[in-house]
């Protein structure tokens, strides 16, 4: 469940930060990384 929400939060960031195809990939893999690194919604 925890990854579920990690990757919603992430992709809402991507989402509204991306312009292009690889910029929004490259966003959502910088908030995944963080808030995985940070334990966020375990």
């Amino acid at each position: 469940m925890s990854k579920i929400l990690r990757a919603i939060a992430a992709g809402r960031g991507a989402k509204k930060l991306g312009g292009g195809c690889i910029s929004t990939i490259i966003i959502f893999i910088v908030p995944w990384s963080i808030l995985s690194h940070f334990g966020v919604f375990k």
